[in-house]
């Protein structure tokens, strides 16, 4: 066994310096598109600091807190215990958030396998063989001789990352689970969206059912008041034909309304990850929401780090990135070292006697010389798809300004928009109840009554599709700034899997 002692000083001399060696890298600068400054507003013309207000619940005066992050999961904002179940369900039983959890842990395993090229391969063997070999070819008799051999190594083989390809690839997948991580807080990010935005939507239809309801029960009254009219002979049968026509119209509107109504119910089921038929949906009413009145809007530098789907296509950037490396990094050569030792015996009894030893130390270097254009061609390759993630960063940036900016000029007009729907519904109130008054007094006719009855009925509708809109949007801006994900630890996605490997620092393209 002394004989194998140089192999092992070898090695004690070699790994060492290869790991020196392995500083060099390819890897470009990442390069990020410019994005705007916070001094710069999201909206045209300027952010608006506040909304106006109206009446009712949804009617509260709504400012806009720039530089204030959230301090709770978005949704809470609304403050309902049934959007909260709603939406914690979801997170659980979604196959889409599993869908992307899995991804993620997939991401993890293929950092973890090539993490471990970084260090020694180490592979022990143990053979035993019983053979026949022919006397033949030497002159021999019959019958030939048999042997036995007992043969046992210990390998090691290691690549030194002399050019940083390895290193590359590992930052490649690296880049690729944090992108998963990302994805994944996306997708939880998306499905409350979803979740939030449905169940309002719901709740609208809901409250327009009961208004048209209450609308019908209203146009049935004043039908049997013109029968009665009518029967006293104070109006023609024409009236009469027109009231009825007045409530078959409002009763019409009825069943697409439920229809509407079961669709929203079925996507809420879809959403949790159940079954429509067995879901159990809790009947969510638009007055039991409360409209947040104060809304944290987070700067541009910040919402950079605080977007799920921006940290992504950064992530996918960074990946490309190492790409563009390891393409360049195939033009230089690669090294492998590898060093066994161990014993060959015809008995085993002489195994571990040195004069059975074996050992051997094996360098190889491989140089690409013609490959037809093929290296060049990679390379161009990865530059493309870089160019590809760069692009498609870029839209993604502008994509969530746009969608913050949208959204605060959204509930700035939602605002004024149900005031003034507001302000119709009361004067059309009003008027309604002075037509009525002065139809059954025979003051006026019933044109008058009919067009007042007309008004009223349009300005409710009006109404509680305007709330709606506003926690629609409301929910829009929460959602767009990235929805207070940083401030819920062990909420989140799961943590990355920590893989240790040997500090090396790059020390930028060789010349």
């Amino acid at each position: 066994m002394s004989s194998s002692l140089p192999s092992y000083r070898f090695l004690a001399l070699l790994v060492p310096l290869a790991l020196g060696l392995s500083a060099c890298s390819f890897e470009p600068k990442l390069r990020v598109p410019h994005t705007p400054g916070d001094h710069i507003p999201y909206a045209a013309k300027g952010n608006p600091k506040n909304t106006v207000s109206a009446t009712g619940p949804a009617g509260s005066a709504q400012e806009f807190v720039y530089g204030k992050a959230l301090d709770e999961e978005w949704w809470k904002l609304f403050h309902s215990q049934k959007i909260n179940e709603l939406v914690q369900t979801g997170l659980k039983n979604s196959p889409t958030v599993a869908q992307a959890q899995a991804q993620l842990r997939q991401a993890q395993a293929v950092e973890r396998v090539n993490a471990s090229i970084f260090y020694p391969q180490v592979t022990g063997s143990l053979q035993a063989t019983r053979a026949k070999a022919s006397s033949a070819a030497f002159g021999g008799g019959k019958g030939g001789f048999r042997y036995s051999l007992v043969t046992g190594s210990l390998g090691v083989s290691y690549y030194p990352d002399i050019f940083g390809v390895n290193r590359l690839v590992y930052r490649n997948s690296k880049a690729l689970v944090d992108y998963q991580r990302w994805e994944l807080e996306a997708a939880r990010l998306t499905l409350s969206g979803n979740i939030v935005t449905t169940a309002i939507d719901a709740a609208a239809t809901r409250a327009q059912i009961a208004a048209t309801q209450e609308i019908i029960a209203r146009e049935k009254k004043l039908l049997q008041l013109t029968q009665l009219q009518y029967q006293a002979g104070a109006i023609d049968d024409n009236t009469v034909v027109t009231q009825a026509s007045q409530l078959a119209s409002q009763e019409a509107k009825l069943p697409p309304l439920q229809q509407q109504l079961t669709v929203y119910d079925h996507q809420l089921a879809t959403l949790l990850g159940e079954f429509p038929g067995e879901a159990r949906i809790p009947e969510l009413q638009l007055d039991q929401l409360t409209l947040p009145e104060k809304i944290p809007v987070s700067l541009p530098s910040t919402l950079l780090k605080q977007r799920p789907d921006i940290q992504a296509a950064l992530a996918q950037m960074k990946a490309a990135n190492a790409t563009v490396g390891e393409a360049k990094a195939q033009f230089f050569p690669t090294v492998q070292l590898s060093a066994a030792i161990g014993s060959t015996a015809a008995h085993p009894g002489l195994f571990f006697d040195p004069v059975s030893s074996i050992w051997s130390l094996v360098g190889s270097l491989s140089q690409p010389i013609f490959e037809g254009g093929k290296l060049r061609a990679q390379e161009s390759e990865a530059k493309a798809a870089y160019e590809v993630t760069f692009q498609e960063y870029r839209t993604t940036v502008l994509d969530a300004f746009g969608q913050v900016a949208n959204a605060l000029r959204a509930l700035q007009r939602d605002a004024e928009t149900l005031r003034a729907q507001q302000t119709a519904l009361d004067a059309a109130r009003k008027s309604l109840h002075l037509s009525e008054v002065s139809y059954r007094s025979g003051a006026s006719d019933y044109l008058t009554l009919l067009t007042s009855e007309i008004q009223y009925n349009s300005a409710r509708i009006a109404v509680v599709q305007a709330e709606s809109q506003r926690y629609q949007d409301t929910a829009a801006l929460l959602v767009a700034i990235g929805g207070g994900w940083w401030h819920e630890p062990g909420k989140g996605a799961p943590e990355l899997q920590k893989v240790s490997i040997p500090p090396v620092k790059p020390s930028g393209d060789p010349q």
